[in-house]
């Protein structure tokens, strides 16, 4: 098989969450054990770090890697989902899997995956796992697909569990409380490894006190101890901060003088992760045999972009007008998003808007309607709806239908980068395009 062959396999013979959605998905760890098994049990083979979480688990793990990289580390990333490239998902040292260990694998295991009934993303675990062990990575970071309990990610048991925040996303799969789907997201918690929960949210915190104590497991909240200055700066690059822990600012133990940080992701959301990720380095620093310096935290977070690549959060794809691409495509990823609009200065807002259809779309375009017009929006958005390249993508038209009977006029792109091109020809230079809604759209613009 050459590699497209292999991909061709991969995306239509396998069943994939991205593209048909509910009937992807698995709910037990029944064919991901049975891999692990086939494989000889990869999943032992190396030392880990497991992030699950709403929003923020793929910043957060792209900063951890990042760090472990610079402390002088073989780090192993799992990632998903993929915008561009299938082998974004399964990295080393920021390097995608090559395209012939793909293949080689994909080969040597098809029986076994169609006999099995493997879907996609439980053959990606497999094949990450394996890629991971037979590199002798040092440490891999490895992000939860959806929730915890059930995900294929979690035949692991790490070094450090992380679960970044919890929001109101999958609820068809994880519970529509805030409860049902933290119980569902620490099912990663594992007896007596430590865990690190990056907010502490009333609905929440009990659930991960209460599963933590059973398990053993000592529990931390990140946000209890670990503060950015909301006095944050960016730079046209670059967030630049200061960072407080246990109500004092991290300062030159020579000089005394406050340090300035830097992180290569931007957004004002970034803090929570960057809170979270302070307390994962200060856990990994305490219980493990690790060595994390203070240089390889400060350049981890700034090189975060160039030891990584990680694309779609906040990115910028233009200037004259600036034009941005985030992968918002909930509440909070919304309410985050909102946040980094308020502290950006343009004149006029050219959003453009696509999404799945299995997302409650009024609902979220109802919210995202009502904060764009909120009293720091000084003009009504011009906005513009498209439609992600997957199966799963909510016509255009639907959208477009969809939005007018919210009191949302727009034109409607078949292709996103035909929205995005007559957004900036329309565009004063100081405007702000802004394409957002989905993870796929972005991987279209990308």
């Amino acid at each position: 098989m050459s590699y497209e062959e292999t991909l061709d396999y991969l995306f239509n013979a396998l069943p994939a969450y991205h593209r048909i959605g509910a009937a992807a998905y698995k709910a037990d760890l029944v064919n991901t054990e049975a891999m692990m098994d086939h494989l000889g049990h990869p999943e032992r083979g190396f030392r880990s770090i497991h992030v699950a979480g709403t929003n923020g688990k793929g910043s957060v793990s792209h900063f951890l890697a990042s760090i472990l990289q610079e402390a002088g580390y073989k780090v192993g990333l799992y990632t998903s989902p993929h915008l561009v490239d299938f082998r974004e998902r399964i990295r080393i040292g920021g390097e995608m899997i090559p395209q012939d260990e793909v293949v080689r694998f994909v080969e040597k295991n098809k029986q076994f995956f169609e006999h099995q009934g493997l879907s996609f993303f439980e053959m990606t675990v497999g094949l990450a796992f394996d890629y991971f062990r037979n590199e002798q990575v040092d440490i891999a970071v490895i992000e939860v697909g959806m929730g915890g309990r059930l995900d294929s990610t979690n035949v692991i048991t790490p070094l450090l569990s992380v679960i970044t925040n919890i929001g109101l996303d999958h609820t068809q799969f994880l519970g529509d409380t805030l409860e049902k789907i933290a119980a569902e997201k620490a099912g990663i918690i594992k007896p007596g490894i430590p865990v690190v929960v990056g907010q502490t949210q009333p609905e929440t915190q009990p659930v991960f006190e209460r599963i933590a104590a059973e398990r053993h497991s000592p529990i931390t909240f990140a946000d209890k101890h670990w503060h950015v200055d909301p006095n944050w700066r960016f730079d046209g690059e670059r967030m630049l901060f200061q960072l407080e822990h246990d109500g004092q600012y991290i300062a030159d133990p020579a000089s005394g003088l406050v340090l300035d940080f830097t992180s290569g992701l931007i957004g004002p959301y970034q803090m929570w992760n960057i809170a979270t990720v302070c307390e994962a380095v200060q856990q990994l620093r305490e219980t493990t045999a690790l060595q994390i310096d203070s240089t390889a935290f400060r350049r981890g977070l700034d090189r975060v972009v160039d030891n990584t690549h990680l694309m779609g959060r906040w990115q910028i794809v233009g200037h004259q007008p600036l034009t941005i691409c985030e992968t918002a495509h909930n509440f909070d990823g919304i309410n985050a998003m909102m946040l980094g609009l308020a502290g950006l200065d343009f004149k006029r807002l050219h959003i453009i808007y696509g999404c799945v259809g299995d997302k409650d779309y009024n609902k979220i375009l109802s919210y995202l309607h009502s904060q764009l017009n909120a009293e720091h929006i000084r003009q009504e958005p011009i906005w513009r709806f498209s439609q992600p390249s997957v199966q799963r993508a909510l016509p255009v038209g639907e959208l477009q239908q969809a939005a007018k009977a919210l009191g949302i006029d727009g034109q409607a792109f078949k292709n996103v980068n035909d929205a995005i091109a007559d957004a900036r020809r329309n565009a004063d230079p100081d405007d702000l395009v802004l394409v957002t809604g989905s993870i796929f759209l972005i991987a279209d613009v990308l």
